[in-house]
């Protein structure tokens, strides 16, 4: 397990290239090396996903296929956040064996709670002008108890958390990102051995402007409310359980270490649901109702983007701990959305060097139709073309996750025989990849 820095361009694709001996590439210096031949001579097509579909849960729809997932690599938002951590999140949910998004959640919790602390207020418009200085400048701590000790003696803390340095830019996002490189086994199941984490993105990038000044050390106030809106159910709900933990984890070690204002902070959680539905709308309500200060969530930039007009007009703060759709970078928030997460700009920037770095010179690229599938389809293309790939050597098809079957989107692929295919999709990859399996384009080795 290694960790590689990222930096936007070629050069960073050279990178990528050194890695990935112990997956797709090649050594052999063939700039086409990255689609080896079969055993029967046919052309080996190299298969990718993304977070939503490089977990066990896919590999789980193929239990009775031995192999129907080995040629498949990927890119996941993951920290490496150690086993402390994680052990501390199973000893309130023995059940996870799932920790991504856990660290992003945490964060989100801290960093609201050391911003109310600062403003010495639990409304969120008073306080969201202190998010971003959190994050950076001022003396580094790595936990809300030693960051508010920073606070009490008039100092200013630069939270460097569980999910590491964030940095956030000026729109209020993380200018560096941490990323797995995951591929799965024979057995269909990921590889943990072969995992591999690269940072993406420039701590240059962060803003300047830390806020205005402090409330003297001490400051009392109203407790600070926060919600969720957790993928308890739906297409995310694999992230449920570890957000879950994560909270509690959190509000527990802010309130250990005194709370926030004087007075203990209050979690109220709720599920997101996904695109599908209007479980988000009917929670975001709940919470608004409830006297949320701050809500955490969603995972799913098309929820974020359905419910950041009701929350933030109501003067409610958002943390995403999982939208990366950069359509929501420069949305008009009112200075009231936040994420834990890096835009998909960054995501992109990892899966082009993965791709460019196994040598694929024409790339299919097949995503669900929605703000996450769309945004990051489009500037992996975009930075696959900064890399010295043609336009005509990428072929993207949008499809429709609620479809009833991908024969189309299939034999278009089959018809455009790329080297690589980027599949960028949720539970209805596995039926993506049978059809290309049957095709004899899908990582089937």
């Amino acid at each position: 397990m290694r960790t590689t820095h990222l930096r936007a361009g070629a050069l960073a694709a050279a990178t990528l290239l050194a890695l990935s001996a112990c997956g797709g590439g090649s050594d052999d210096g063939d700039p086409g090396a990255g689609s080896a031949a079969g055993s029967d001579g046919a052309k080996q097509v190299n298969v990718y996903g993304a977070d939503g579909n490089m977990n066990n849960g896919l590999g789980e729809d193929f239990a009775s296929s031995p192999g129907a997932l080995a040629g498949m690599r990927g890119t996941v938002l993951l920290t490496d956040v150690g086993q402390d951590f994680r052990d501390r999140l199973l000893a309130l949910d023995p059940s996870l064996t799932n920790f991504n998004t856990a660290a992003e959640t945490y964060d989100a919790v801290v960093i609201a709670s050391l911003a109310a602390q600062l403003a010495g207020s639990n409304q969120a418009t008073v306080w969201a002008p202190y998010v971003n200085g959190v994050t950076f400048g001022g003396e580094t701590c790595t936990d809300f108890e030693s960051c508010n000790a920073i606070i009490q003696a008039g100092g200013n803390p630069d939270y460097d958390g569980v999910n590491g340095p964030l940095a956030f830019t000026e729109p209020g996002e993380p200018s560096v990102a941490s990323f797995a490189i995951e591929s799965f086994t024979e057995d269909n199941q990921i590889d943990l051995d072969a995992r591999e984490f690269v940072q993406a993105g420039d701590l240059a990038d962060a803003a300047t402007d830390e806020g205005p000044a402090p409330a003297a050390p001490g400051t009392t106030g109203a407790p600070l409310v926060i919600g969720s809106l957790t993928p308890l159910t739906g297409s995310l709900s694999y992230q449920g359980p570890q957000q879950i933990a994560a909270l509690e984890l959190a509000v527990g070690d802010v309130n250990a270490a005194g709370g926030v204002l004087g007075s203990p902070v209050q979690l109220n959680t709720g599920d997101s649901g996904d695109a599908s539905t209007d479980t988000a709308t009917q929670t975001a309500d709940r919470l608004l109702q409830s006297g949320a200060n701050v809500v955490i969530g969603a995972s799913s930039s098309g929820v974020t983007l359905t419910v950041i007009d009701a929350i933030t007009g109501a003067g409610v703060a958002m943390i995403s701990p999982a939208s990366t759709s950069d359509r929501l970078t420069d949305y008009p928030d009112q200075g009231l959305f936040f994420r834990t997460v890096p835009p998909d700009t960054l995501q992109a920037r990892a899966l082009a060097d993965l791709i460019g770095g196994d040598g694929n010179n024409t790339v299919g690229i097949l995503a669900l139709n929605d703000p996450y599938g769309t945004g990051l389809a489009d500037n992996t293309a975009a930075d696959l073309v900064a890399d010295g790939l043609s336009e005509d050597s990428i072929r993207s098809l949008v499809y429709d996750p609620t479809a009833a079957n991908f024969d189309s989107e299939v034999s278009q692929m089959v018809e455009f025989n790329p080297d690589a295919i980027l599949v960028i999709g949720f539970e209805e990859t596995s039926r993506i990849i049978q059809g290309l399996n049957a095709q004899g384009i899908g990582p089937q080795r």
